[in-house]
């Protein structure tokens, strides 16, 4: 396999995982949102510390403790809006308005790393979120729209997250412990409501959310060896079979199917993102032929 077949292959994997984990997280039944992320990152915790103890090796940078911070706060935020939404909305909806967070990463990536983006990027912005307002489906109803709104708002702190993630990858911080971190802050940052406010759950409950935090595990693990095997305008548009996994599952497990409104929330969100796709690989290419020709 080439270095691109091989990160095609882990993005899926990725891809897989991170469904079965919304799906896992749905099975867990009616437990608050931060109890269900409480156990999600204490696996994520323990995957991470084990190796990190492999190494013997869990120094940091301590110039980039107040971004390590950030980018724990701003996850833990976008995990506790996702798991809420993922309790209210269809399967396949909670996981699309998920996909939103490459589009804010653009956006953040602009403002906080003054990296340039062309009029294409900030039109595909624009069509990405009329398509999220498909799914979203404004209305007078703030109860009908939370779910969704707190999905979008998730997209939105896991976009400001993954720019951080980048930014740290920058100056040089290395990712086991960026996961260490962020999990050992997440679990820490419910612990006090946890202990409060604990929701006594049955054995099949708690094997729910142990398997979804296996399942983040490897979800996690995949798409690190993914970009590391292949740059992310080669390969992302394959994360975006996530939905595809996601509407199987939701069928599959509670006869979940989504309505014509949101399936045209995908293929607008879908489509442009496979257009972005199109337009780095030509851009690519001319860069390419642009060197050759000097």
């Amino acid at each position: 396999m080439t270095n691109k077949q091989k990160g095609i292959a882990c993005i899926l994997i990725s891809a897989f995982s991170f469904a079965l984990m919304n799906l896992f997280v749905q099975l867990a039944g009616d437990i608050n949102p931060i109890q269900k992320s409480f156990f999600r990152n204490l696996i994520a915790f323990l995957f991470a510390a084990s190796i990190l103890l492999k190494d013997r090796d869990f120094s940091f940078q301590k110039r980039n403790l107040k971004f390590l911070i950030l980018r724990s706060a701003l996850g833990t935020i976008g995990i506790l809006c996702n798991y809420y939404a993922l309790g209210h909305l269809l399967l396949s909806d909670a996981s699309m308005l998920g996909k939103l967070a490459p589009f804010v990463v653009l956006i953040c990536s602009y403002i906080f790393l003054k990296e340039k983006m062309t009029g294409f990027q900030i039109f595909s912005i624009i069509v990405a979120f009329i398509g999220s307002l498909f799914i979203i489906r404004p209305g007078f109803s703030l109860t009908e729209m939370l779910p969704a709104l707190m999905g979008l708002a998730g997209a939105i702190a896991a976009g400001g997250a993954y720019t951080t993630v980048r930014y740290l990858g920058l100056r040089g911080e290395r990712g086991p412990f960026i996961v260490f971190f962020f999990s050992a802050f997440s679990c820490l940052a419910v612990l006090p409501y946890i202990i409060i406010n604990f929701e006594p759950m049955t054995l099949k409950q708690l094997g729910m959310l142990l398997m979804a935090g296996l399942a983040a595990s490897g979800g996690q693990f995949g798409v690190t060896y993914a970009y590391k095997y292949a740059p992310a305008r080669d390969i992302s548009i394959y994360d975006y079979t996530q939905v595809i996994f996601a509407a199987i599952f939701g069928f599959i497990a509670f006869g979940q199917l989504p309505d014509g409104m949101s399936l045209i929330g995908y293929f607008i969100i879908c489509g442009i993102s496979v257009l972005m796709y199109l337009y780095n690989m030509g851009h690519l290419n001319l860069r390419k032929d642009t060197s050759h020709h000097e």
